[in-house]
């Protein structure tokens, strides 16, 4: 199979390897957080999303002038290992005083953040080198896309499996371990080399070299300026709208919520499989965008089955899957175009925009979510956040990207 033919290159193999088991982790301690904070704050959770938001967007514009150059492998573990440290000192103190408080949780949504906006970039930059040649870039792309779709099945799946007998508390610690087998992972590749360059001038500067980078581009640019507000509706819809639809189910919540997110994984996964396998299109927009409004519909039938009396739960499940099938058609496409279509130099501070822009839109997006839950219903709610994001996609079809 195409997709998996980058395997066969030794540091493609460690480098996915590592970060397959990272993205596991980070599926269980980001359902953890979410089941945390709903426990302990009601709607008012979703202002810690915000909070972790607005810190990887802070991040993103103040260390990039500062990333850009340094060796992205040493960045890479540095970030890992501190995430590590930080998910083990939270755990340990569940251990001694038998809750994790608003301060502890507001540490770990901080540190993940910052460690979001450092390693991500780098990892990007890294991966062109990786490839024995650009006509397997696609495909190395496809495949750490992967990890992510991979992990959106097994990580909810162990939840559903574990909840019973494993406290919450612990899905962090299996987060830590996962940052430690990523950092040996980025340890055993070996030195790779340096794309990115250090920008002169001002911090705003440097965040708006990749700003400027990717606007060059017209559908990249046109991704970038509505990267918030898809990001922002997918996080509110599934992270605190589906949470809060289903604490009306009782005992069966938790684990109907990571059956939701295992169902979104399957065909997150599957559509992985499809794209990663197929060369970029000719017209690459249409894929992208079309990604975008499949993803926007199926959240939109979460909130509308959800809203018909009697209907059985696995509409919702439906829903989930059909939301699924549309983040790989964005996804791969996007990443390729961002690392051939933007120079070399350009490519960190590309990516570091992109983070900016959809952390903008996630922090708005949570501070407003909580008013919007409350005044609409869950249900409600779901479905107009799903709309909100098929009507971005369905805007940029209207502009015709693909004949750009």
């Amino acid at each position: 199979m195409r997709l998996l033919s980058p395997l066969r290159v030794r540091v493609v193999a460690l480098l996915w390897g590592g970060l397959s088991t990272s993205s596991v982790g980070d599926q269980l301690g980001t359902i953890a957080i979410t089941w945390i904070a709903v426990a302990a704050l009601g709607p008012a959770a979703g202002y810690l999303a915000a909070c972790q938001a607005g810190v990887t967007l802070l991040a993103a514009l103040l260390l990039g002038r500062w990333l850009d150059g340094r060796n992205e492998r040493r960045v890479m573990i540095a970030a890992d290992l501190i995430r590590a440290a930080v998910l083990g000192g939270v755990v340990l103190g569940w251990a001694v005083t038998g809750r994790v408080g608003v301060v502890s949780l507001a540490m770990i949504v901080t540190v993940l953040a910052v460690g979001q906006a450092a390693f991500r970039p780098a990892v990007q930059t890294i991966m062109p080198g990786l490839a024995p040649s650009e006509a397997m870039l696609p495909a190395i792309n496809a495949l750490f896309d992967g990890t992510d779709r991979l992990a959106r099945l097994v990580g909810p799946a162990l939840i559903a499996l574990a909840a019973a007998w494993l406290p919450v508390v612990h899905f962090l610690t299996v987060d830590a371990a996962s940052f430690l087998v990523s950092a040996a992972a980025v340890l055993l590749i070996g030195p790779r080399a340096t794309r990115s360059v250090r920008h002169d001038g001002s911090r705003l500067a440097s965040f708006l070299q990749g700003f400027r980078a990717l606007r060059r581009h017209r559908l990249l640019g046109f991704l970038l300026y509505t990267s918030g507000i898809v990001n922002g509706a997918w996080y509110a819809a599934l992270f605190l709208g589906v949470p809060l639809l289903l604490t009306e189910r009782g005992d069966q919540a938790v684990r109907m919520f990571g059956a939701m997110i295992a169902c979104y994984g399957v065909t997150n996964l599957a559509a992985n499989l499809v794209v990663g396998s197929r060369p970029l299109p000719q017209r690459p927009a249409l894929l992208s965008l079309w990604g975008n409004a499949v993803n926007g519909i199926g959240i939109a039938l979460i909130g509308l089955c959800a809203l018909v009396p009697g209907l059985p739960r696995d509409s919702l499940y439906a829903g989930a899957m059909l939301a699924g099938v549309g983040g790989p058609m964005n996804d791969i496409p996007r990443a390729t175009l961002m690392q051939t279509s933007v120079p070399a130099a350009d490519v960190a501070a590309g990516f570091r925009a992109w983070i900016v822009s959809a952390n903008a839109g996630l922090l708005v997006a949570m501070v407003v979510a909580p008013t919007l839950f409350a005044r609409l219903g869950p249900a409600m709610g779901i479905a107009a956040l799903g709309c909100l994001i098929a009507a971005s996609a369905f805007w940029g079809l209207v502009l015709r990207l693909d004949a750009a």
